[in-house]
Parts: structure tokens; sequence; C-alpha cells
């Protein structure tokens, strides 16, 4: 005789902390300091420091064409605009209590949200990698500051790769520890760097305003890569009100700072960046920018966390009774093999590419949600019909993004290059891809909901 077992389902999760699989209740437990201590940790980035050259060049010319004030201007303008984005994708998390992935069930159905769920998945694992290797790398500088020799690479990777994952199994738990701890020292760091490095004068001259728009669409680029992941912590706070209210000023308070700061670094090496950890000198130039830069590091785990666990909870997604523990594990275990095998500046332009996808898809989830009345009636569930007529705005707000800002892709960006010419478009220095990408796909949903409305009031107002 033959006897079956069925699968084993994990119990409920430790109170005050995450769920275990999509179909336990969501605890609501986080306060707005909670949502802005998190997200102001979130936007101070080691990555984005010689990232901040893009922003002084960026149209890649080889030499900073904008001035020090126009370069800031761009970072608070960029930086605004990319919060205002997240914080109201942070209501919508508030609201459902619905990850990011399972909120997209809404806007498309469940079937069509896996496509945006694998993207997203590969794109989490890919900055996961990004940020293992940024913070072995930090801690390679800091052991060679102390001892000389830093000792082996892969070292380092293993242990930002099993604090990152030990992190994600009590996600929540990790939040409060950074609220109580990990903010106050990467407050006082950043303010001693910001004293020392204006104390030794920043030698920028010249520059100008001409393509501070260009500028500005690179700094929302960095805020809205966020987008993927918001309602994944959101979903847990207290009310939509914290939940919109610490992610908006977290956020641009920690990146306009840090911003300023990888303007000032980059000015002080002279904008080279021929080693990207060369923007490190000006920090570890005295002892104290050596303690100041070892919290920054041990801060970047923040990075490597939301990373780790968004990826296990976009996973979800796909396998709703899936014990998130065993997906962080699996998710922390390939990000760490990676960073260790894989070189992944081939693999940036490929990440930056997922990234301006999300963009119009965002613009079309928030005029469904907020402006269509979606919100009302809004489906997460595992029999969400299908919504086809959604991807249209997506893939037309895609379109444009790549049209001004073609993804530097072999291949990729010729095609969208051959485009422009052949129907006579000429990107102007005003044009924002982001911007204008969020305009046609918010536009093309609004027309899609009037047509749908008016074929309903029709049909209804048939004779019976």
């Amino acid at each position: 005789m033959t006897t079956t077992t069925e699968p084993t389902t994990p119990g409920p999760a430790p109170a005050n902390e995450a769920p275990l699989t999509l179909d336990q209740p969501t605890p609501k437990v986080l306060s707005g300091l909670d949502q802005g201590t998190f997200w102001a940790n979130l936007g101070v980035s080691l990555l984005g420091f010689s990232g901040m050259l893009v922003v002084l060049d960026p149209l890649g010319t080889g030499s900073p064409t904008l001035s020090f004030a126009a370069a800031v201007t761009a970072s608070v303008v960029g930086t605004l605009i990319g919060t205002v984005a997240l914080g109201l994708a942070a209501i919508t998390g508030a609201r459902t209590g619905a990850p990011s992935m399972v909120l997209l069930r809404g806007l498309f159905g469940a079937k069509a949200s896996y496509l945006p769920t694998v993207l997203n998945v590969l794109q989490m694992v890919g900055w996961a990698v990004f940020e293992l290797v940024v913070i072995s790398t930090g801690l390679k500088i800091l052991a060679r500051q102390a001892f000389g020799d830093p000792g082996p690479g892969w070292l380092y990777v293993l242990v930002a790769g099993a604090v990152t994952t030990a992190l994600t199994l009590r996600p929540l738990g990790a939040l409060r520890i950074i609220r109580r701890y990990v903010t106050i020292a990467v407050v006082l760091a950043i303010c001693y760097l910001g004293w020392d490095l204006a104390g030794r004068g920043i030698p920028m001259e010249g520059g100008s305003w001409k393509d501070f728009w260009f500028a500005a669409d690179s700094v929302i680029a960095v805020s809205i890569s966020w987008l993927p992941l918001v309602a994944d912590y959101s979903r847990h706070s207290r009310s939509e009100k914290e939940a919109f209210g610490g992610l908006v000023i977290g956020q641009t308070l920690a990146g306009v700072a840090g911003s300023v700061l990888g303007v000032a670094a980059l000015a002080m090496i002279a904008f080279d960046t021929t080693d990207p950890y060369k923007v490190f000198d000006p920090f570890t130039a005295t002892s104290v920018g050596v303690i100041c830069f070892g919290v920054l590091v041990l801060r970047e785990v923040d990075q490597s966390f939301a990373n780790v666990y968004s990826t296990a909870v976009s996973a979800q997604n796909l396998l709703p009774r899936a014990d998130r523990r065993v997906l962080c594990l699996i998710s922390g275990t390939l990000a760490t093999a990676l960073a260790l095998l894989v070189n992944m500046d081939s693999y940036a332009s490929f990440l930056y590419l997922i990234g301006a996808v999300f963009i119009p898809m965002f613009a079309v989830l928030v005029v469904d949600f907020f402006v269509l009345g979606g919100h009302r009636t809004w489906d997460v569930s595992e029999q969400a019909p299908t919504r086809w007529v959604m991807l249209l705005p997506w893939a037309l707000g895609f379109a444009t993004y790549q049209l001004i800002a073609p993804t530097n892709i072999a291949g990729w960006s010729d095609f969208w290059t051959s485009l422009q010419d052949a129907v006579g478009f000429t990107v102007q220095p005003w044009m924002s891809a982001s911007l204008l990408s969020f305009a046609v796909a918010a536009l093309t949903t609004l027309a899609v909901g009037y047509r749908r409305r008016r074929v309903y009031v029709s049909s209804s107002c048939l004779p019976r």
C-alpha cells in the first residue's frame, strides 16, 4: 500500500515579522521613522559616488560640462521627482498590503505579472552582486589602511554575502536595527566628511547649465531604480501617510547629501574615474575619515540586504506558497557566488535597461490606481484576470524612453539611433527620458481608461 504526504507549509512568522508566504497576513508595524531611516540609508550609496560623474558629464564628453551649482541643483530636482514617485508607490503597498510584484496582478493580471516579475528578479540579483562587490572592495580598502596587506578578496565577498543573507531572514528586525544604531552613525559620518571636504576646498570651476535636464534625468533614474521594491517594505507601514512621508523625507535628504559628497569627491580627484574606487581616496585622507568611510561601508549592507530580500519576495509572486526564508537563502547564495565569479562591467548596461522598463510601468500603475479608480477594485489574487490592454501604454512609454536615451548596449542603441534618423527625431537638451516616458505612458493609460469607460457606458445603455 502506498501513502501520499501533503507538502508541508511553513508555520506563522514570528510576531512583528514579515510573513513567510503570501497566504499569511501582513503585519502593519513600521512607523514613519522606521521607513524614513531605512530609505535614508538606501539614499547614500558608495556605488553612487563615482556615478555622480554622469551628472557632471551627462553626455559622456569625457570632462564635466555642468557647473558645481548646476550639478547640485540637478541632484536636488532629480531626487525630489524620483522620491515623490517612490512615495506614491509606497502608498499602493501600504493600502493593499501586497509586495511590489504582487501589486502588478491588479494592473496586468496574475499571469501577465510574471513578465515584470522575472525582469525584476534578474535586476535585483544583479544589483545585489554589484553591492557585494562594492562592500568587499570597501572592506579591502579598510584592511589595507589598517594592516597593509588586505588579504584575499574572496574572503570579503563571503563575509558580505553571509551578513546580507542573515539580515534577510528577519527583515523587519533588520529595519529596526538600522533605525536605532546605523542611521545615527551614518549621519555623523556624512557630516564629518562634508565638513572635511569643504575645509580643503572644492577645486571646481567653470561649467554651465546647458545639459541640466540630462543630468537631472540620470538622478531621477537612480531614485526610480528603487521602484520595483518599494511596496515590499511599505506594506508593513502603520499608515499610508507614514509610508509616503517617511520615504520622501528620508530618501530626499540622504540622496541630496550623497550627491553633493560625490561631486565634491570627484572634484578632489580631478574627475579621474579610470579606477572607479579612486573616488574614495578623499574620504580616507585622515584617520577620522577612515572611520567614517568604514561606517559607510558597513551601511552599504542595507543596499545588498534590500536587493536580496526583494529578490525573494518578488519570486513569491511566481511561487506564492514558497517559504520566504528559503528563497532568501537561495537568492543570497546566488548573489554571493556571482560576485565571486562574474565580471559585472558588461552587465551594467543590461541592468540600466531593465530599470528603464519600470519608469513607464509605474506611470501606468499610478494612473490606473489613483486616477481611474482602480484602488477600489484592485485584485491581487492568483485569479486576477489578464488585462492585455494595459501592456500598450507601458510599451509606448518604454519606446519613448529608449528613443530619447537609448541604453548603451551594442546593437540595441544602434537600433534606436537608426530609428531617430528614420523619423527625423532630434533629442533636445530639455528632454528628460524619465519624465517624457512617464507622460506618454500616463496619457495613454488615461486614453485607454476613457475608451474602456465609454464602451462600458454604451453597453449598459443598450435596450434589454
